[in-house]
């Protein structure tokens, strides 16, 4: 369950009408699998007027801008990320991070089309990411976040009795478990030959070696760390001029 802080926040962004979606730690407590934290990440419209309607939720929260950068749609478009620290009593240090893109997911556009509506009372609710686009936005360097997707995808495959063809072909592309993904291909064999071509690891499914199996998943694991380092590489360079600029300018 989102904790009581995280509500206001959330509900706050609604009563001003700002499209964002929730993503992040609390994305996934919404989708079963669990992640304590204390911040909220969003991903946002990048449109003027929908930054201004951020603007005004986020003066609601007396939320301060921590770190570099600042708010702005020109850091946003670039793939930065915009954080802020609140300070009104109900959110007190409740930590809010707004993106306007995540590395490998589709534009804003299409996220909000994949989205899940969770309803409360009131007619009060909440916009979230898709759980296939918040797998998805799971590929990065963190090891915390490659353990969150595994457990995204374990969970839905258990609670999923009766999945579509377009879930199976989805769990055959992302399964990150070799057990799991043995079971899986045992069972939806057809589609997991014609996946092969996506990806080729599932021969070693097909086959049942779990050795082998596993040392591929973590050589594809390596190979989408380093996207995910190459795609970071110019922003990190370009927060650290803009950290030094602030730094001159205070001396």
């Amino acid at each position: 369950m989102i904790q009581s802080p995280i509500l206001k926040v959330l509900f706050t962004f609604q009563k001003y009408r700002v499209k964002s979606l929730l993503i992040g730690g609390q994305a996934c407590i919404i989708y079963g699998a669990a992640e304590f934290s204390r911040d909220t990440d969003f991903v946002i419209l990048c449109e003027t007027d929908n930054l201004t309607r951020l603007k005004q939720a986020l003066k609601t929260l007396k939320a301060r801008n921590i770190y570099v950068p600042p708010l702005s749609k020109a850091f946003l478009d670039k793939g930065h990320a915009c954080h802020f620290r609140c300070y009104a009593s109900a959110v007190k240090n409740l930590r809010i991070d707004i993106f306007s893109k995540m590395r490998g997911c589709s534009d804003f556009s299409t996220l909000w089309e994949n989205r899940f509506t969770v309803k409360f009372p009131d007619r009060q609710k909440v916009e979230v990411i898709g759980l296939l686009d918040l797998v998805q936005g799971k590929k990065t360097q963190r090891d915390k976040d490659w353990v969150m997707l595994k457990r995204l995808v374990e969970n839905d495959i258990y609670l999923t009795r009766k999945p579509s063809s377009k879930k199976i072909r989805w769990w055959l592309t992302v399964c990150r478990n070799p057990d799991t993904l043995i079971r899986l291909v045992k069972r939806y064999r057809g589609y997991a030959k014609h996946a092969i071509t996506a990806r080729p690891l599932l021969k070693a499914a097909l086959k049942n070696k779990t050795a082998l199996l596993q040392k591929l998943l973590l050589q594809e694991e390596k190979k989408e760390r380093e996207k995910d380092k190459k795609y970071w590489a110019p922003l990190r360079r370009e927060l650290e001029r803009l950290r030094h600029k602030k730094t001159k300018s205070i001396e």
